[in-house]
Parts: structure tokens; C-alpha cells; sequence
């Protein structure tokens, strides 16, 4: 069975909202047990994509409550605490079992709670004796956030800023390694599979591969590890390939527009954990759901938004037809007089009739929530030229470069701020060298319309510092390396590397294109330099390679490390259904960014080394 992350998140938070006790055939708990939730933000943002309010009730979940407010006793009901393992949350516990808030505290951690935070739980009930109001502690590894099926984020924010801060020291870069094997264990524990690692050598991703690969080492040697029940035959013979990479690996794919329905979503009208909120027919702001229960956008989000609008018509004029089908049979007999012999059948005509309009009622409902979305997408594409942006950005990297005057067109054009910026970066990363009077005339138009070029001028350091690493000889080249790589990681090189073979004539993004090979598992020398750890094996040094690789592999987890995007997801989803036959790719990254908050990212480095001029309007602050 293919690995479904969305499916078994759900099954282990079902399985916690039933007091973690065995479920039936109907998945819910045999004896019923009315309780409370209560969660903290974090958690909350991991239920809001799986799990909505009439399942909460289904589970006998009667109120839920955000941990830190001000919450009245509710006695002779127990509640389950679903939290991250922080001292706050602790001490907050400690005090509502003080105080007898509930019968009993069935308390459930997002991933593994510390010793001495345990230490913290124990001593506090103990002194205020209510030790006994805490029935069970689990710890759930649940620490990610599933959006769906096959795409998961770790919801740690500014990951790209904090790897790449000139700043940075050792400790902190440790600690977010830390921090992002954790939550790939999370995922890794849900779906109860051992992979075998690739990954690039050198910078994030070979730390958090390392850092991964010994936790699951020192896990495997525990007895009741949690890759037993899923470490049967079936998973032992064939196990997945974990693909771990870093954003400096294909730089462009954060910043530039795309013109397919979701990621178009995504980056224009800020979908978040699924939902975005568009303007209603009376005014006001309307809450949407984009998630795998509306078919129209399973079916359609890899779309170009052209054929989108067009699908949304066919829906239209489909709906329309089955209604007026449904009128004609309902309708009598064309005005001739009753006589009761078409009684029968006109009765089961009106069954049906009635049987369909549920069906009918939430295929205009769809209808009508896409065609809302559409219109102001619409509406920001005109506003914009989004089109044109999306076009110009693709026919730049596939030639490698645009003409002077279509580029300062664009940027003395329609668009926002952050849509030239956007687009002058874009040019940057494209062009193999760097013509001087060109920057110089971008950054003149860029400053004509009050851009901030922190971000920019990030992007044209570290192009020039590939350029001064591939010149200088190799006596002074050493230190550079060290500068560099302490003030990039070690995937500066990646940041022009390949431009051309960024986009191949099948739009195949350069991630997709890696992530085919390591599956393959063949020599390729695309892939033949990449570290492979795997946790099953005896340690034998670093990322040893190849004697134990068993390709090829029909299922990938895909990891990004400093934000990953819809259009990567989009990609690779395209990829895995393309083969024969079908393969199975899960793609996760620390956060789910849009272009706009990519950029900011890259402002606020800009910012931390100095470079770029203040302007009218500040760069976002974080």
C-alpha cells in the first residue's frame, strides 16, 4: 500500500481523541466518552487541515480550548491535552491539574517531551498533589503539519534566514539541524518506514541527513521502536528513498511567478493550512476550503489558469444541463390533463429527483466558490500582468538571459514592487555573467519605483562571489571557501549552477529531474556524488555510497530545508504519475513559502550584511 500521510496523521489524532484506545470498525473508540480538547497554536494548526468540527463532535469532543486562555472548571469530564513539549505548556498543565480544572488530564505531545520536562510535570503535581488527576502521557510524533496527501510542512518559520545569517554561529546552526531532523523523525514515525537517505554532500542537507540517520540508529536499538508494526515483510523488502536538499539547490523556483491554478492561489490570494478567504457576493470577506474533499480542485489545481476558467464553464453549463434534466422529468406531463396512469413513474421520478439534489446542491456550491476565486484572480492577473511575468520568467531561463529593453519594460511596467524585484532577481540568477550597465540600470528603475533592493543586492553578492571562487587560484581560494561557506552554507556554487538546465523543454524543474535518478538507483553522474546514509545498515563512515543501495524505488519522501513552494510539489507530483507505472512522491520543506515571503527572507539578509538602500517603504521586519 502507498504511503498516505494525510491517512495515518489522521488515524493517530482519531486514536488520541478516543483516549488513545483501540478503535472499531466505524473509527470510533467502543465506548463513547464525552471530553475536552484542549491544544496550543501549534498543535491547532496541525489539526485545522485533517480534522473539522463536526468529526471533533463524532469523537465525543464536546468543546475545545486553546491552552493559554483563561478557561472555566468543567468537572466529571476528562480532557486530552494535544501540545508541543515547552516549559510553558508544562507549567500550564501543572496548574489546571492544581486546580481540578477536569476529572482527569490524558496529555499528548506533539513529539518526544524531554526528561527534564517530565521531571518539571512530576515534581509540580506532586507539590500540589494532583499527581493522580494525570492519567496517561504519550508522546504522538505528530510535530508536522499535513495540508495533503502527499505534501507536508514542518511549520518552522524563517529556517532560510537562520541557515544562511552571516551571524550565525555553530550552536544555533546545530540547533536548527536539530530542530528540522526532529520533525522529519515525526513524519518518518507516522508513516512507521526506515528510508534509505540521499542527499548532496556539504551544507544543511548532509546535517540533517547525519543528524536523522543517528536517531533512527538510536531508536531501531530500543525494543518497542515505532518501526516494528510497520516493519513487516511488505516494508522491509521495499523501502523508500528520503531525497534531502536545500533551498540555495535551486534558488529561482522560491522567487518566480507561476501561472497554474494553485501555486497562483497560493502566491496571490495567501492559501494557508487550505483555506483563503476571497470577497463574498454581499460584501465582506467569505472563508474558502481548498482540500481533497472539493473534487474540483484535486482535479484542476495543476492547471494553467486559462484551462481552470474554461473547466469552471464546462462545470456551469454541465450543472445547468442536469438540472433542467431534472425539471423535465419532474415536470408533469407537458401541460396534458392527469389521468393517473403516469402516476407511478412520475413518483419515481420525483425519488430521484430528490435523491439528486443534494448532489446537485454541492456541485454549484463547488461551482460557485471557484468561479469567486477565479474572479479576483482574474482581476489581480490584469491589475498585474501576471501572465506576462510568468511567460517572460520561464523564456529567461529557459535562453538563459532576456534583451535589455522587453527587461526594462517590464520593470518600468504594470506589477507591484515585489513582482519587479521578483522579476529583476530572476534575471539575475538566469544570467550566466553579469553585464554591469544592465545591473546598474536595473537597480536605477528599481529605485524610480521605490523598491527596497536589499534582497538584490543579496543575490548579486553571491553571484559574484561564485564568480571571484571559479577565478581565483587556489592558494587564496581556501579562504574564500571559508568565507563563503560560513556565510551561505555550502551550496553557494548551486546558485547559478545549471541555469540552463533548469528548465528543461518539459518545464521539469531541476529538483524533479534529481529526485528521478535517486529513484532510478542507477550509476547516473548526476546523482553519483550524493551521500547515501542508511539506518538499517552497519555504520560504515559518512554517507558511504552504493553497495547497499537498493533502487529502483517506487516511493520518495522529498525534503526541502529553508522553504519549499507549490510549483516544486506540483512537479514532482506530475513526475510520479507520469511513470509506469505510477510512483509515489511525498514532498515536505520546513515551511510552504510564496514568492513575496521567500524574498522578504532574502530582504532581511540583504539587511544583516548591509548591502541594498533604504527607501520610501521599510522591508517587512520579522
Amino acid at each position: 500500500m502507498a504511503l498516505n500521510l494525510r491517512q495515518k496523521q489522521t488515524e493517530c489524532i482519531i486514536r488520541m481523541l478516543n483516549l488513545n484506545q483501540p478503535l472499531n470498525a466505524t473509527g470510533t473508540a467502543n465506548e463513547e466518552v464525552y471530553k475536552i480538547l484542549i491544544y496550543d497554536k501549534f498543535c491547532q494548526n496541525i489539526l485545522s487541515p485533517l480534522i473539522h468540527v463536526k468529526d471533533l463532535r463524532k469523537h465525543g469532543v464536546t468543546l475545545y480550548f486553546l491552552i493559554d486562555k483563561d478557561r472555566k472548571p468543567v468537572h466529571d469530564v476528562p480532557a486530552v491535552y494535544f501540545v508541543q513539549p515547552s516549559q510553558v505548556n508544562v507549567q500550564r498543565i501543572v496548574a489546571d491539574a492544581s486546580r481540578s480544572l477536569y476529572d482527569s488530564l490524558h496529555l499528548n505531545f506533539s513529539s518526544s517531551i524531554p526528561r527534564p520536562l517530565l521531571e518539571d510535570l512530576a515534581s509540580g503535581t506532586l507539590n500540589s498533589e494532583s499527581i493522580d488527576k494525570i492519567l496517561k502521557v504519550h508522546d504522538q510524533y505528530l510535530e508536522f503539519v499535513t495540508l495533503e496527501h502527499n505534501l507536508f510542512s514542518l511549520a518552522q518559520k524563517f529556517c532560510y534566514v537562520q541557515l544562511n545569517d552571516p551571524s550565525a554561529g555553530d550552536r544555533e546552526i546545530e540547533e536548527i539541524v536539530e530542530k528540522v531532523a526532529s520533525g522529519l523523525f515525526c513524519v518518518l514515525a507516522t508513516l512507521a518506514v526506515v528510508p534509505v537517505i540521499r542527499c548532496p554532500s556539504g551544507g544543511p542537507a548532509e546535517m540533517v541527513a547525519s543528524v536523522l540517520d543517528q536517531k533512527l540508529r538510536d531508536h531501531l536499538l530500543s525494543k518497542n521502536n515505532l518501526f516494528t508494526e510497520g516493519g513487516g515483510f511488505a516494508s522491509s523488502f521495499q523501502r523508500p528513498v528520503l531525497c534531502i536538499f536545500d533551498r540555495n539547490f535551486e534558488l529561482s523556483v522560491g522567487i518566480q511567478h507561476d501561472f497554474r491554478y494553485l501555486p497562483l492561489v497560493h502566491d496571490v490570494l495567501g492559501l494557508r493550512l487550505n483555506r483563503l478567504s476571497v470577497p463574498g457576493e454581499k460584501g465582506g470577506m467569505r472563508s474558502c476550503e481548498l482540500d481533497s474533499s472539493d473534487p474540483f480542485w484535486v482535479a484542476n489545481g495543476s492547471l494553467e489558469f486559462p484551462e481552470v476558467a474554461v473547466e469552471i464553464e464546462t462545470q456551469l453549463n454541465k450543472y445547468k444541463k442536469d438540472v433542467d434534466e431534472v425539471n423535465r422529468r419532474t415536470g408533469g406531463t407537458d401541460g396534458a390533463e392527469f389521468d393517473g396512469t403516469d402516476l407511478i413513474g412520475n413518483t419515481k421520478h420525483l425519488m430521484n429527483a430528490v435523491n439528486s439534489l443534494p448532489e446537485l446542491t454541492e456541485r454549484k456550491q463547488v461551482i460557485d466558490k471557484h468561479t469567486n476565486i477565479a474572479t479576483v484572480l482574474l482581476g489581480e492577473i490584469k491589475e498585474r500582468s501576471l501572465d506576462s511575468y510568468a511567460k517572460k520568467e520561464n523564456d529567461m531561463m529557459v535562453r538563459g538571459g532576456i534583451d535589455r529593453n522587453e527587461l526594462l519594460g517590464v520593470l518600468r511596467g504594470k506589477g507591484t514592487k515585489m513582482d519587479k524585484l521578483r522579476f529583476a532577481i530572476i534575471y539575475l540568477i538566469c544570467s550566466e555573467s553579469i553585464n554591469p550597465s544592465e545591473v546598474e540600470a536595473i537597480e536605477t528603475s528599481l529605485r524610480e519605483s521605490e523598491v527596497d533592493t536589499c534582497a538584490f543586492q543579496y543575490v548579486k553578492k553571491m553571484k559574484s562571489l561564485n564568480v571571484s571562487l571559479a577565478s581565483s587560484n587556489s592558494a587564496s581560494r581556501s579562504n574564500i571557501v571559508d568565507w563563503a561557506e560560513k556565510l551561505y552554507g555550502q551550496s553557494i556554487s548551486a546558485v547559478t549552477a545549471g541555469v540552463k538546465n533548469l528548465l528543461s523543454s518539459d518545464r521539469q524543474l531541476a529538483l524533479t529531474r534529481i529526485v528521478e535518478a535517486l529513484m532510478e538507483g542507477r550509476p547516473n553522474p548526476d546523482v553519483d556524488s550524493y551521500l547515501v546514509f542508511d539506518p538499517r545498515a552497519p555504520k560504515s563512515g559518512s554517507g558511504t555510497s552504493g553497495s547497499h543501495l537498493k533502487g529502483p524505488f517506487k516511493e520518495a519522501i522529498v525534503f526541502m530545508i529553508g522553504g519549499g513552494n507549490y510549483m516544486e510539489y506540483g512537479s514532482l507530483q506530475e513526475f510520479a504519475q507520469r511513470q509506469q507505472p505510477v510512483k509515489h512522491v511525498i514532498y515536505g520543506t520546513t515551511e510552504i513559502l510564496t514568492g513575496i515571503e521567500f524574498v522578504e527572507q532574502l530582504t532581511v539578509l540583504g539587511q544583516k550584511m548591509g548591502l541594498g538602500g533604504t527607501v520610501a517603504s521599510p522591508a517587512p521586519t520579522l
